[in-house]
């Protein structure tokens, strides 16, 4: 089965009103695979669950597989992932009919903050209009990809 991701991805310079009142999620990713063509292989824990992606294409509408794994083997895969690595808190903020998952990076990518907005179509996701605290889009910009941050930290 071949599943699809379709999103839109922005900076954000300023962090809406209230943020406190959102739930906020720890997520440490690593990945096992990164090419410049190849699919992503990342293993995620996000909360108290755990997970392993395989990820390809570009922009906003890419390939994505997804599979639940248990702690053991995320701790197994963790370990090759060092060097590879994005630590960041999501802030899930509902917006209209959508998502708007916002997240703050830490570690070496300190002081980074991007949203990611899912839609359930591509004629969903180009009629979008981004709130105004959302910032330059960079749903093209493969620098900001997870997997470019993770290897070669914050973009010059």
């Amino acid at each position: 089965m071949t599943a699809y991701e379709i999103e839109r991805k922005f900076l954000v310079e300023t962090i809406p009103e209230h943020i406190e009142s959102y739930s906020i999620e720890e997520i440490l990713q690593g990945y096992l695979a990164v090419g410049i063509d190849d699919p992503e292989i990342r293993v995620r824990k996000k909360g108290k669950a755990y997970f392993l992606t395989v990820k390809s294409g570009r922009g906003m509408k890419r390939h994505e597989i997804e599979t639940e794994l248990v702690q053991e083997q995320y701790d197994a895969l963790w370990p090759i992932t060092e060097g590879k690595r994005v630590e960041k808190e999501r802030i899930k903020i509902p917006v209209e009919s959508v998502l708007i998952e916002l997240d703050i990076y830490h570690g070496d990518l300190e002081g980074l903050k991007t949203a990611e907005v899912e839609f359930r179509s591509q004629s969903e996701a180009e009629a979008f209009s981004p709130p105004s605290w959302l910032g330059k889009e960079i749903t093209w910009d493969d620098r900001y990809k997870n997997k470019n941050l993770a290897v070669h930290g914050l973009p010059e």
